[in-house]
C-alpha cells in the first residue's frame, strides 16, 4: 500500500517537474523570439532613419541642382533674347546706312534740280534765238552772230550733259505720258496712232528724272 502510493507520488512530481521544464523552456522561447524581433526592428528602424537621411540630402541636393537648372534655362533665354535684339540692331543699322547713303546719293544727283530748270529756260532762249534766223538774209555780222550764237549754244548743251541733264527730243517715237506732255492732237493715215510728229518744246531729265516733259503733238487714231 505504502509503495503505491509512493510510486504514485513520484509520478506526479515528474509530471510537474516535466511540466515546469516545459514552460521554463517556452518561455526562453518565447524570450529569445522577442529579443530577435526587437533586434530586426531596431535594425529596421535605424535602416529607415538611414535612407530618410539619404532622402534628404538627395532633395536638397535635386534642389539645387532644380535651382541652378532654372538659372541656367534664365540665361538661354536672356542670350536668345539679346542675340535677337543685336540682329535688329545691326539689320536696322545697315537699313539706315543704305537709307542715308541712298539720301546722300540723291542729294547729290538732284540736288541741283530747280537750278537746272533755270538753266533750261536760258537753253531755251537760245533756242529761239536760232529760231529767228531762219529763212532771213543775213549779212558777214548777222552771219557771224550766229555762228556765235549756235557755238555757245552747243557748248552749253555739251556742259548740261556732262552734269546729267539731257534732252528729250521725242519725234517719231511712242508718246510716253511719263515723259511727253500732249499739246494736241492730229490725225495723219501715214503714221500709227499715238507717235509723236511734232516737238513744240523739247523736255529735260536730269540724271532719269524727269524735270521737265516734253510739250508734243501727237498722231490722232482714225475713227
Amino acid at each position: 500500500m505504502l509503495s503505491a502510493t509512493q510510486n504514485s507520488f513520484k509520478n506526479s512530481l515528474a509530471k510537474t517537474v516535466s511540466i515546469v521544464q516545459k514552460q521554463s523552456s517556452n518561455s526562453q522561447v518565447r524570450y529569445f523570439a522577442a529579443s530577435r524581433f526587437a533586434l530586426q526592428t531596431e535594425k529596421k528602424t535605424e535602416e529607415a532613419k538611414s535612407e530618410a537621411t539619404e532622402t534628404e540630402e538627395k532633395t536638397a541636393e535635386q534642389i539645387q541642382l532644380d535651382e541652378f537648372q532654372a538659372k541656367l534655362d534664365k540665361s538661354a533665354a536672356d542670350l536668345k533674347k539679346f542675340k535677337d535684339l543685336y540682329i535688329r540692331s545691326v539689320a536696322d543699322f545697315r537699313n539706315l546706312q543704305e537709307t542715308t547713303k541712298k539720301d546722300v546719293t540723291r542729294a547729290k544727283d538732284f540736288g541741283l534740280q530747280k537750278f537746272s530748270k533755270d538753266l533750261i529756260e536760258t537753253i531755251d532762249n537760245f533756242g529761239h534765238c536760232i529760231k529767228s534766223f531762219e529763212g532771213k538774209e543775213k549779212n558777214e555780222e548777222i552771219k557771224i552772230l550766229h555762228e556765235g550764237v549756235e557755238m555757245t549754244y552747243n557748248i552749253f548743251k555739251k556742259t548740261l550733259n556732262k552734269h546729267g541733264i539731257a534732252e528729250v527730243n521725242p519725234i517719231g517715237e511712242k508718246f510716253d505720258p511719263n515723259v511727253h506732255e500732249a499739246t494736241f492732237e492730229f490725225p495723219d493715215p501715214s503714221k500709227e496712232a499715238g507717235t509723236v510728229f511734232h516737238v513744240q518744246q523739247p523736255g529735260y531729265t536730269l540724271n532719269g528724272r524727269v524735270i521737265r516733259p516734253a510739250k508734243v503733238g501727237v498722231v490722232k487714231a482714225s475713227e
